[in-house]
């Protein structure tokens, strides 16, 4: 779907999505595209955040979507909110590229050892 990640450190993750000429009616561009997003984002960062040694195994997805964009490029910033050694929880933020939120998605990974 055309993921870039921007950024992945100890303490955030950043990836953008183009949604130019998305002709998917609006329900699916916010169950889906954005959800893609974010699981790409929360599961990479689950493996960052965990530090070495750790895979995320599960996953459980809850999603709030306030808005909609047909074109232009979407960014996704994910930050962990809880770190434990059998899960980490991150939300993560879907904006516009003028920065108005589009969708908050909070993202379990249950963690195992490798």
């Amino acid at each position: 779907m055309g993921i870039e990640f921007v950024e992945i450190t100890a303490e955030r993750a950043v990836a953008t999505m183009p949604v130019e000429g998305n002709t998917q009616p609006y329900g699916v561009v916010h169950g889906g595209a954005y959800v893609v997003l974010a699981e790409s984002l929360g599961s990479s960062a689950a493996a960052v955040f965990a530090g070495p040694g750790r895979i995320a195994m599960g996953i459980e997805v809850n999603a709030s979507h306030t808005g909609s964009v047909r074109s232009g490029t979407v960014t996704g910033v994910c930050t962990a909110i809880k770190l434990g050694r059998t899960l980490t929880v991150h939300e993560i933020a879907i904006t516009d590229e003028a920065g108005q939120r589009l969708s908050t998605v909070r993202i379990t990974n249950l963690l195992r050892d490798a």
